[in-house]
């Protein structure tokens, strides 16, 4: 199992899902090596939760402010592999670039790599050219 998958889990397990009992892990690892996870916080008041990325970015930026990413690790229940919302592929796209990995994963172990280029092809940019 991967370093990035098991901190993955560990962060799943943490996950605050009452209302919809979906918990979702995020690990991630920064262009320089530093790992930081995070969970789905649901709220009473939805939409008004953080997904798992989002948290595992806050965690990021909180700690190593301009770290960029290399690599993520989605983890999420269910028969197929869970990738991120669309909203969060934007979030990952700020942090980081086209090439950077993203591995989608379910609880039976199943796994797909995709490129952040590819989950999200035309990414909002501040360099507007």
């Amino acid at each position: 199992m991967s370093d990035l998958r098991a901190a993955a889990e560990k962060a799943r397990a943490c996950a605050h899902a009452p209302y919809s009992n979906f918990h979702v892990g995020v690990a991630i690892q920064t262009q320089d090596g530093q790992r930081f996870s995070g969970a789905n916080m649901e709220n009473a008041s939805y939409p008004e939760g953080w997904c798992a990325e989002t948290s595992a970015l806050a965690h990021m930026q909180m700690a190593s402010p301009g770290a960029r990413l290399a690599q993520v690790y989605v983890l999420g229940q269910g028969e197929g592999i869970l990738t991120p919302c669309g909203g969060c592929r934007q979030r990952l796209a700020e942090f980081g670039d086209a090439d950077t990995q993203v591995i989608c994963a379910n609880l039976a172990g199943d796994e797909q790599m995709f490129t952040l280029g590819q989950l999200l092809p035309a990414a909002f940019d501040l360099d507007p050219s």
